[in-house]
């Protein structure tokens, strides 16, 4: 069963101003946007899903306070070898449940270091921003998690037409993306939820610059367990090579660039 949700995440993120909650940094990312990548994760997410591997970010106040400043000044030494070698990218937990502290350290990395952006999101709560927001994003990084709504319920805790709805208006804005899936057998395999999503992406047209099919793995078991919470798929294997390809030619018989 998917585990409860905390009715009073988003209203805690709502009064944050200009102080974020990160959970962490990455500064030399390479799966995370094109090229090597300064990566913030923020710590806050309303989704549960059941192969989360970092379920230690759901609790917005679990990461460490900081304001704008102080976050920028964590890139700022690494911002000349972005320019060439990269970017910066903001993933989460969900960076949209901090929309004001996110949207600001996207314009200021843009305005001072003028370094490539990324956005990694499942964009449940896109309508909370105003298109404006987007403007200073080079790249949204969408994670669409599942096709078939009752499975997707099931798998996040969350409904999916609003993920659906912000891919759209991606498009409507002419925001480059990246889709990305998590291949996990028995739950995301079906060659029927697969060829429904390919289709769907395949709609959104060229501002769709690739999609990502990522295996399941199981390296965030332990942190369920130090929160003492049970993990559901314990006993789900991680995808085998001969899957994984499957999938993407699934995506790619569409014509979409797959990785």
């Amino acid at each position: 069963m998917t585990p409860p949700i905390a009715a009073d995440y988003t209203a805690q993120a709502i009064s944050t101003d200009t102080i974020g909650y990160l959970h962490s940094t990455e500064s030399g990312a390479g799966v995370d946007g094109p090229g090597m990548r300064f990566v913030f994760f923020t710590s806050g997410c309303q989704f549960r899903c059941l192969y989360c591997h970092n379920p230690d970010t759901w609790k917005l106040h679990n990461g460490r306070q900081v304001t704008v400043e102080q976050a920028l000044s964590e890139v700022a030494p690494y911002a000349r070898f972005l320019k060439f070698a990269g970017g910066v990218t903001i993933s989460g937990g969900e960076p949209l449940m901090q929309d004001e502290f996110v949207g600001l350290m996207f314009r200021e990395i843009k305005s001072r270091f003028g370094l490539h952006t990324a956005l990694d999101t499942q964009g449940f709560l896109h309508d909370r921003v105003p298109d404006e927001w987007f403007e200073p994003v080079d790249l949204v990084m969408l994670d669409i998690k599942h096709s078939d709504p009752e499975k997707y319920q099931a798998l996040t805790g969350q409904p999916l037409q609003p993920t659906l709805d912000f891919a759209l208006r991606l498009k409507r804005l002419g925001k480059k993306m990246w889709i990305r899936y998590v291949l996990v057998p028995g739950l995301t395999d079906g060659d029927a939820d697969i060829e429904r999503l390919a289709d769907f992406v395949a709609g959104l047209g060229e501002v769709v610059e690739r999609v990502e099919v990522l295996p399941f793995h199981q390296l965030g078991i332990d942190k369920w367990e130090k929160l003492g919470m049970k993990y559901e798929l314990t006993d789900t294997p991680i995808p085998t090579p001969e899957q994984a390809a499957h999938a993407r030619a699934l995506f790619a018989s569409r014509g979409l660039k797959v990785t």
